[in-house]
């Protein structure tokens, strides 16, 4: 499928997210803001910060009910996500990153991952690697030595849209 036009409501742009709780998320935009950034960083917005358990793609609006009953899965929200690493990626994304991901987490990536095959969808084939977006264009960004930032979100995992034009972010079904 080709890339979702805004105007085209036959498919919508999904993936799996966590979305920090709020006082965590203060702590994100304060380390954010410890950070050394180049003229032509793009900070990521406030209300855009998560750590994605599964980018989908785009699907057939019309599968929506499907999905929402598919991906639901059972999980108590366990396992700690310790946030440890600062670095920029190629192509100069800035990431908080956590270098160990623990087995309820692995658990929830691997079911979910069961979930989107099922529903014949695609399943990223690289390791997972839990992290926050904190800018992109970033190349040449630093991070300043800082203390692991032990994630807290809130309860659930998340079925989220991303809607077109750069307007962010509507979260369809939180699970959990």
């Amino acid at each position: 499928m080709g890339r979702m036009r805004d105007e085209d409501a036959s498919n919508l742009r999904l993936f799996l997210a966590l979305w920090p709780a709020p006082a965590f998320l203060q702590q994100l935009v304060a380390h954010a803001d410890g950070w050394s950034w180049p003229a032509q960083a793009r900070r990521t917005r406030v209300e855009r910060l998560h750590v994605t358990l599964h980018f989908i793609g785009d699907v057939a609006a019309a599968r929506l009910p499907l999905l929402r009953q598919g991906l639901a899965v059972a999980w108590d929200g366990a396992g700690d996500l310790v946030l440890d690493k600062g670095t920029v990626w190629p192509g100069g994304i800035a990431v908080v990153e956590a270098t160990k991901v623990q087995p309820p987490l692995a658990q929830l990536h691997a079911a979910l991952a069961d979930r989107l095959r099922a529903l014949d969808l695609p399943v990223e084939t690289r390791p997972w690697r839990p992290h926050v977006t904190l800018a992109r264009k970033a190349m040449g960004a630093r991070p300043t030595p800082f203390e692991p930032l032990p994630w807290q979100g809130t309860p659930g995992y998340a079925l989220v849209r991303t809607v077109g034009g750069g307007r962010g972010y509507e979260t369809l079904q939180c699970f959990g």
